[in-house]
């Protein structure tokens, strides 16, 4: 990769030193749990870290997905940030680009196990390509059914179950009410249920 990691944060939020005083600040204020601050801390980076994304992965859907995980990632380890070392803009742009790069290899990794995969099934029994193969429909069956969900209930089911985190820090990382995110993730989770056709 030849991209410079913070090329598409100065080119949007400006290079001026005041600014970047201002951020420096902001995630110093975010790293003691301020919510407020993140959120201002969201909307003055969240359009430079999805620039560097898109840029490096090209699929739109993908790079909303890592863009998310980035900001969650800053909110997680603001306390990490060293002003020694350098601008909370270039600190915030260096992740963006490493998680961009990981998953450009994690995707072609994952294309190189799937080619592998389907020359190697050539020569499986019947039973365990039909089982290989049910196994791929049910995860897609899954991903259809939780694309069927709002945004919200989603996210909330998402973040729960598989990124392992309780309701209330799904309600912090959404920015939602506590009560809010249990409701829409029993209602996803029961929407789910008749999607997957999943028994009482």
């Amino acid at each position: 990769m030849t991209e410079d990691p913070a090329a598409g944060g100065l080119h949007s939020l400006g290079a001026h030193t005041g600014q970047q005083s201002d951020l420096d600040a902001l995630i110093r204020t975010v790293a003691r749990g301020d919510e407020r601050a993140f959120e201002a801390l969201y909307d003055q980076v969240s359009p430079a870290v999805y620039g560097l994304i898109r840029r490096i992965l090209r699929d739109p859907a993908q790079s909303e997905e890592v863009a998310q995980e980035v900001l969650v990632e800053i909110w997680r380890s603001a306390c990490r940030f060293d002003d020694h070392r350098g601008s909370a803009l270039s600190w915030i742009m260096t992740l963006t680009h490493r998680r961009a790069v990981d998953r450009v290899r994690s995707t072609q990794a994952s294309s190189d196990r799937e080619e592998r995969a389907a020359a190697a099934q050539a020569t499986l029994p019947f039973d365990q390509v039909e089982e290989e193969a049910t196994s791929r429909l049910e995860r897609e069956r899954v991903r259809r059914c939780l694309d069927s969900l709002t945004e919200l209930q989603r996210q909330s089911v998402t973040l729960a179950y598989y990124g392992g985190y309780t309701y209330r820090e799904v309600a912090r990382l959404l920015s939602a009410s506590l009560g809010t995110v249990k409701t829409r993730m029993r209602d996803g989770l029961i929407r789910l249920r008749d999607c997957l056709g999943v028994e009482r």
